[in-house]
């Protein structure tokens, strides 16, 4: 169904108060929303008085490369969530951005259990300074997701994979056989790799090395990724 159809769908009983969207999906397997996807949306949510609200917590703060993993579509979401890495030291840390037209809260009307941990201020603040000055890491961020989708491409090919998918330091690896994620996920893990699964059935193997990572630990850890997808290509753990 096209996305207009969706969304006209989705406001035949009322009106559409928002849409939310990853733009780049994470747990969803790794699947990058086309630029011209995310323009269209963006239109039709101004055209319909709905607010847009992006998802940018696992795939916001520099993940993708830019900060934003929506700014090479050059939208500008009415509402922005961020969390992970945001805090720059792994500590807990969420941020909720809006239009300042949309921000009727008075000082201490919206309330809650949550609290800020000052260290946590202090230290996002620091981080912030330290890896968004200038373009260094974004673009640091983009060479090293060129290497990981060169790397992974290859090893697909020669497994029978499907192709690679994300972007920056968010890429995903679909694996069609039933639990084969899984088997190389548990090699990988044996040989000192951490790794995720994701998709709708855990059949994507998933990557998110930390923005901070170096070339000789991305090395590494590709070159056990690759060796894991070679043995169960062996064992037919990936066939089809």
């Amino acid at each position: 169904m096209k996305l207009t159809q969706t969304l006209e769908a989705a406001t035949a009983d009322g009106l559409l108060a928002a849409v939310i969207v990853e733009t780049v999906q994470g747990e969803g397997g790794i699947h990058p929303a086309r630029p011209r996807w995310l323009q269209a949306l963006a239109a039709w949510t101004r055209e319909h008085g709905a607010l847009l609200i992006a998802d940018g917590i696992q795939m916001g703060c520099g993940r993708t490369g830019p900060f934003f993993s929506f700014e090479p579509a050059g939208i500008v979401p009415d509402t922005i969530c961020l969390s992970k890495s945001i805090s720059g030291y792994g500590m807990p840390m969420a941020l909720t951005l809006l239009r300042p037209q949309y921000d009727v809260w008075r000082p201490g009307e919206h309330n809650g259990t949550f609290r800020g941990y000052n260290p946590t201020f202090v230290i996002a603040a620091r981080a912030q300074e330290t890896f968004w000055e200038g373009a260094s890491l974004p673009e640091r961020t983009a060479a090293l997701g060129e290497r990981i989708h060169t790397t992974l491409t290859s090893s697909a090919q020669r497994c029978g994979l499907p192709a690679p998918r994300g972007r920056g330091l968010a890429w995903g690896l679909p694996v069609n056989h039933p639990g084969g994620a899984r088997q190389v996920c548990d090699a990988a893990y044996r040989a000192g790799l951490l790794l995720e699964t994701a998709g709708p059935n855990d059949d994507v193997v998933k990557l998110l090395p930390p923005l901070t990572v170096t070339e000789r630990q991305l090395e590494h850890g590709l070159s056990i990724l690759d060796d894991a997808l070679t043995g169960a290509a062996k064992r037919r753990e990936l066939a089809a």
